[in-house]
């Protein structure tokens, strides 16, 4: 029994062995060989599509070029617009005839009065002006105390009556225009001795004076420029003008010989035999324009050189139907119709400045804006200006003959295209009224874009070339208002002119280009010699500036830069 017993225990233990897990053995790998190479098989390489990169626009850099100082040194920089010009003639007709813009009604108070004409400077003064061309003899009266001529009806209702209280509107005007930094041009008409029939006509007037230097003509009294005395008369009024009061220019309309009216006959006969000295009749009353303009522009030099001298005929001189050296125009002649011969005044030198009316848009198949402006560019002398008159009451009311005034883009379109010719010189708008009521956003155009930047007038070197010596011992002091610059008054120039204005730029850092050729930079102007002291109310105390104060004279001419770091 023992022996089955220990059998059986043996059997067991075996079993219980063969159970039990047991680690897995893992092989050796055996260790590679020292120096054996191994073969590296590159991949295929894939192809490369080399796609040519699409160029980018360049866009052009403008560098606008500085003026040389040898006080300031400067870094360079770059604008990428083009400056606008710093030298603009920006001007407004203002009528006084049948009280078209100023007074608004005859008779009206003298407070009135120059409350209202204050308003119209101030909004040409915002606008960007820099000149006003204000009608002050309508028709042999005047606008004016100290003259021959009559009070105007249209400024108290009746010929020959002082305004009360008494004012010299023409003293008053020139001395306001000329604070707010406007030119201010005399604008006489040349032939009307009495408006119409109904006319108030003074004791006092030429007419009842003189009549036999009257022509009847469509219900109104006219000049008859044929006569020698005559001329010398009005050579007379402007000269006295000249003399008695500070204006910067004189300037006439289209008005010589009256257009045509029908049924209507001018009738000069008995002069014409008297004086032709063989011409025929209508080169005889040419000849009568100009010697009356070359003894206004006589009597003006003889009296203050400087005053400018300038005429805004009818637009087109000669159609080229009529004269190969014509304009490629189809419409009314001043050298036939009023007998003006416009070009020899510009290529002789007669004028200082004319203002062709160009009155048509550029849509306007006989006589195309572009066309007439271009022309006269090719015809204007070198001593003279061209400026281009806009017909301001146009915009707005097309035809079907001159649509082209309806479109808001006409009126900007022609502004661009001035500033594209070189010869042109500036602007003239007609009228004042037609500004302020804004047709088509006239007046927004020129104050936000064209306008928005101050523009002096162009010099004449013809009449003066010396530029005025430099203010002097210019200073700096931070004052609660701002900065504020001070000087002393230039001194006289070698013709012995003095200042009549300073101009003040600013430019921003502490070495910026002294860029005194673009208007963006100037900050203002002081006007009057004495007027020596200028406050920057818009600096900045946390930046850095430089100031540069230059002086005008009369004409414009620009001294040299007096510069003074504020920092």
């Amino acid at each position: 029994m023992r022996l089955i017993a220990y059998c059986c225990l043996f059997l067991i233990i075996l079993l219980s062995d063969g159970c039990r897990q047991t680690k897995p053995v893992v092989a050796q790998k055996p260790a590679a060989r020292p120096n054996r190479p191994v073969a590296v098989v590159p991949p295929k390489p894939k192809p490369v599509v080399v796609r040519p990169a699409t160029p980018k626009p360049l866009t052009p850099k403008v560098v606008i070029a500085p003026v040389p100082s040898d006080t300031i040194p400067y870094d360079e920089i770059i604008d990428l617009t083009p400056a606008p010009p710093k030298r603009e003639f920006r001007a407004v007709w203002i009528a006084t005839v049948t009280n078209i813009d100023w007074p608004s009604k005859k008779g009206l108070p003298v407070a009135d009065q120059q409350r209202e004409i204050l308003a119209m400077f101030d909004q040409h003064q915002q606008m960007g002006l820099n000149a006003v061309v204000v009608q002050v003899r309508s028709a042999a009266d005047a606008f004016y105390a100290r003259g021959s001529e009559p009070w105007s009806e249209w400024l108290t209702g009746q010929q020959g009556l002082a305004p009360e209280p008494f004012y010299d509107p023409l003293e008053f005007m020139i001395e306001e225009a000329h604070q707010r930094g406007l030119e201010f041009h005399a604008w006489f008409n040349l032939d009307r001795a009495a408006f119409s029939k109904t006319a108030s006509i003074a004791p006092t007037n030429i007419v009842n004076r003189k009549p036999e230097w009257m022509l009847n003509y469509g219900g109104k009294k006219l000049f008859n420029l044929g006569i020698p005395a005559v001329r010398s008369y009005i050579a007379g009024i402007v000269a006295n003008v000249v003399r008695e009061y500070d204006v910067d220019g004189i300037h006439f309309d289209d008005y010589f010989y009256p257009y045509a009216e029908p049924g209507q006959v001018l009738r000069d006969d008995s002069t014409y035999k008297a004086t032709f000295n063989g011409m025929n009749k209508a080169d005889w009353r040419r000849d009568n324009v100009t010697k009356l303009v070359t003894e206004l522009r006589d009597s003006i030099r003889a009296n203050k050189p400087w005053v400018k001298f300038g005429i805004s005929p009818f637009g087109i001189w000669k159609n080229k139907s009529n004269d190969p050296e014509g304009s490629a125009t189809n419409g009314g002649q001043s050298y036939y119709e009023i007998y003006a011969d416009t070009r020899k005044w510009v290529r002789e030198g007669l004028i200082d400045y004319i203002v062709p009316q160009v009155y048509f848009s550029s849509e306007f198949s006989r006589v195309p804006y572009k066309t007439l402006v271009e022309w006269w560019t090719r015809n204007c002398g070198d001593n003279c200006h061209l400026y281009i008159g806009h017909g301001a009451y146009r915009v707005g009311r097309g035809s079907e003959r001159d649509p082209g005034w309806w479109r808001p883009t006409e009126f900007p379109s022609q502004m661009r295209y001035n500033r594209q010719q070189q010869a042109v010189k500036g602007s003239v708008f007609f009228s004042a009224k037609n500004l302020q009521t804004n047709p088509l956003s006239i007046r927004d155009s020129l104050q936000t874009n064209f306008y928005r930047h101050p523009a002096l007038v162009p010099t004449m070197k013809w009449l003066d070339s010396i530029p005025p010596l430099p203010p002097r011992d210019l200073k700096a002091a931070i004052v609660p208002e701002g900065i504020e610059l001070f000087w002393q008054q230039s001194a006289d120039a070698a013709d012995g002119d003095g200042a009549n204005s300073y101009v003040i730029y600013r430019f921003e850092g502490r070495r910026p280009r002294l860029l005194t050729n673009d208007p963006r930079f100037i900050l203002g102007q002081c006007m009057g010699e004495s007027a020596t002291r200028f406050v920057d109310k818009t600096a900045d105390p946390q930046k850095k500036y430089v100031y540069v104060v230059t002086a005008l004279d009369r004409l414009q001419n620009e001294s040299r830069e007096v510069v003074i770091k504020v920092h």
